[in-house]
This record gives structure tokens, C-alpha cells and sequence, in this order.
């Protein structure tokens, strides 16, 4: 069963790079974006600095140099390719965690930013957290979570926005207690994750609010150290005891599972809620199905299709790389799109439309290689309670606005709305 899903037409011309999204395709790339993938699977374009890295837009390509070790995530070296204005490199593994670079001018983002084997000694301190063994045995609870949030959206008036009532209080919570945060200061910790994925806000601004959440997490590890508890947090404590790390260490661990864990997922309950809404056939699907594996390839190509981090996964080359006839010198700055690799035919017929019965799972939504998302079973898990529980519990669930009210975040590295009205 599939739904036609009109792609925006694509621009004939290379456009200055990067390019923003345009409102009246508010699921979909920009069309100059789309246009890339018309020029080849590597090749080279101008940056907003006049300089011109080269931009992989083919998903075999991409998942090659995803996983080679002759490219750098540092986004410090010279030729890093920045994608906004005397800022840092962008979230990596489809912004769900992990990356090469910040994306908003912070520079001490724990391993996103290391190469190995740094970058692999601190990202074992917490990968064992994020197995999927230890998040399925979290999806009761989860399921349990997401009924009592229902529960209050349907006690209380409508409409409502589903942001600030469903999509954003859910993973903030999931994580805090994960991380071991206490959720009563969730205000605090997701105004702040909004400055620094914010392209909008001042540097200085974005460095603040990364300092907040840095020195709120040295606080707490300071607390975990006195009085341990079951949580990630705690365990990690327990490394600086032990002189296997240092607060900071873990501290800027924290910021970056704490932003990484609510951030994204937050964007994806909302946006892949409204596409759904857009395809009520694909909606029915999911809220009248028995079979949990319709429900996992769902999600696959909700995933897939949205690919909610659009400023692509940057590298740095530190040897000469030969990839589809290119030759990527050393010093070269590299730009990854997941969202054309996740729109590659080759890989995925007829991209341009949702199709939920489409087995999606090599998409690259959360990366690839080394880099690929830490918490990505965190966030499958999540959004597979969420979207059916949702859909169920709520069947007539219907936007309160018309479609291009909806204020979506043209302003944020991680795409999304800020307000998402619903009633039913």
C-alpha cells in the first residue's frame, strides 16, 4: 500500500551551497538541494566562504567514506567545511547523537568531534548504555510514559500543541532519567539545547547556553560522586574516581546525550505526527495493525524520508581519497547529504514518496561508520511506542491549522516545527 507523495520540482542551476529549505515543500530537501544529485555522486561547490569542498551526494559513495578512516570528523582543522558563518561543523549521525562537528559554534562537544582512538575510548564509556538489549527492556516503561502523556492530552483542551505537550516532555524524560537529570529542570536544559541548535542566535549565545549545560552537568557528576545512582550519570562518576576520565570528561558527555537525546527525537515525534497526517492511509496502517514489524518499517521510512539533519555529515581529508572518479585531496573539506543518500533511486525507487510498506533500513539517517548515532536504538524504540500509541489512542488526531501555518524551524540545524496546534 503506498500514497503519492509530489516532490518539489527541482532547480535546473547549481545553487550557492548550502541551501535552505522552501516553505512550500516543507517535507521535502530544497529543490536546489535535490538538483545536486543531477551533477554526480562527487563533486565540488562554493561554500558561503568561497571555499569549495567537495559534496558526495550518492548513497554508496556516502556509506564508503562514512566508514574510512582517511577522513577527519575535527572540525578545528582549516578546511573543516563550516556550514554557517564563523561556526563549527554540524551534528553528525543524523543528528541523533553523534558527529563530525556541533553545528553552532561550540568547540568542546566530547567525541563528536575526535577521530579515533580517542574518539573510541570515550565513546565506549557509553555505548553499553544504549545497546538495544537495555533499551527494549525500557520499552514497557516507555509505553507506560507515552499513555499517561495521552492521557493528559485528552483530559485537557484542545487544541493543543503537541510540542510542548507530547513531543518534547516524552524524550526529555526518557533521557533524564537515563542521564540520571533530574526532569523538574527540563525548562532550563531544553531552552538551552534550542540556543545552540539555533542558526539564528549569536555565537556568544550559543557558547552561553553550551557553558550552562556544561556547568550543570559538572554539577551533577559532583553529586553522582557523593551519592550514586542507577543511572549513566553515576556510572561515569564512577570513571572519574577511578582516573579513566575527568569531570569535564563527562560533563561535555552529558550536554551532548542530554541535547542529542530530547533535541532530535522531540523534531521527529513532530514531524513524522504531521506527515502522517498529510497521508491518512499510511496513518491507518500503522493504527490498525497487529504486527509490530509494520510499525518498525514505519518508522524506517518515516526516518528515511524526513532525515531530519540537513547541513550534511563534514570532513576533513588527511590523505588523498579516489572515490567515483574524484580525487579528494588531502586538506579537502567533504560534505555527506543523508538526505540524498535517503533519496538516492538506486537504493530507494520513487524516493519522493512515503511509502510505509518500503523496507528503508539502509537508509543513513543516523549515519554511518564509526560515527554512526549512539543512541539510535533509543530513538527507533522510542518513535515505534510513540507514532502507533498515538494513532490509537487518538484516531480523529487532526491538525487545528491549515498546513502552511505551521511554523517549521527554517532557524535550527535540526529540522522540525516550534508549534504543531492538534485537535480531534
Amino acid at each position: 500500500m503506498t500514497t503519492s507523495h509530489e516532490t518539489c520540482p527541482v532547480s535546473a542551476d547549481i545553487p550557492d551551497f548550502p541551501e535552505p529549505r522552501v516553505a512550500d515543500c516543507p517535507f521535502d530537501p530544497s529543490p536546489a538541494t535535490l538538483a545536486l544529485a543531477a551533477f554526480g555522486p562527487v563533486f565540488q561547490v562554493r561554500n558561503w566562504d568561497g571555499k569549495t569542498p567537495w559534496v558526495v551526494t550518492s548513497h554508496a559513495e556516502q556509506k564508503a567514506l562514512l566508514a574510512d578512516n582517511r577522513l577527519s570528523v575535527d572540525f578545528a582543522a582549516p578546511n573543516f567545511p563550516s556550514p554557517i558563518a564563523h561556526h563549527g561543523g554540524e551534528d553528525e549521525g543524523g543528528a541523533y547523537g553523534e558527529g563530525g562537528g556541533d553545528g553552532h559554534g561550540v568547540t568542546d562537544m566530547s567525541f563528536v568531534g575526535m577521530d579515533d582512538p580517542e574518539h573510541a575510548r570515550l565513546r565506549r564509556m557509553v555505548s553499553g548504555t544504549f545497546t538495544i538489549k537495555r533499551v527494549e527492556a525500557m520499552r514497557p516503561a516507555v509505553q507506560q510514559m507515552v499513555d499517561g502523556f495521552i492521557d493528559r492530552l485528552l483530559e485537557g483542551p484542545k487544541p493543543v500543541d503537541l510540542v510542548q505537550a507530547f513531543s518534547l516532555p516524552i524524550p526529555s524524560l526518557v533521557i533524564s532519567e537515563m542521564l540520571g537529570v533530574p526532569y523538574e529542570d527540563h525548562e532550563f536544559f531544553q531552552n538551552n539545547s534550542k540556543t545552540i541548535v539555533s542558526t539564528t542566535a549569536p555565537q556568544a549565545e550559543r557558547h552561553t547556553a553550551h557553558t550552562n549545560l556544561a556547568r550543570y552537568l559538572d554539577k551533577l557528576v559532583v553529586e553522582k560522586l557523593a551519592n550514586p545512582g542507577d543511572d549513566l550519570l553515576s556510572r561515569l562518576a564512577e570513571q572519574v574516581r577511578a582516573g579513566e576520565l575527568t569531570r569535564r570528561e563527562v560533563a561535555t558527555m552529558g550536554v551532548l546525550l542530554l541535547l542529542g537525546g530530547h533535541e532530535t527525537t522531540a523534531n521527529m515525534i513532530t514531524l513524522g505526527t504531521l506527515l502522517l497526517l498529510q497521508h491518512p492511509e499510511q496513518a491507518a496502517a500503522i493504527r490498525e495493525t497487529e504486527d509490530p514489524q509494520v510499525v518498525v518499517r514505519a518508522v524506517e521510512e518515516l526516518l528515511r524520508f524526513l532525515t531530519i539533519a540537513h547541513l550534511g555529515r563534514r570532513r576533513t581529508a588527511l590523505e588523498d581519497i579516489e572515490i567515483a572518479g574524484q580525487t579528494i585531496r588531502r586538506g579537502d573539506g567533504v560534505i555527506m547529504l543523508g538526505e540524498l543518500a535517503n533519496r538516492d533511486p538506486s537504493v530507494f525507487p520513487d524516493p519522493g514518496r512515503l511509502d510505509i510498506t518500503r523496507d528503508a533500513r539502509q537508509h543513513q539517517a543516523f549515519g554511518g561508520g564509526t560515527h554512526h548515532c549512539v543512541g539510535q536504538p533509543l530513538a527507533r524504540m522510542e518513535l515505534q511506542v510513540i507514532y502507533p500509541a498515538l494513532l490509537r489512542r487518538i484516531p480523529t488526531l487532526r491538525l487545528a491549522t491549515e498546513l502552511d501555518e505551521v511554523p517549521f524551524k527554517y532557524d535550527a540545524v535540526i529540522y522540525g516545527a516550534h508549534q504543531l496546534h492538534v485537535t480531534w
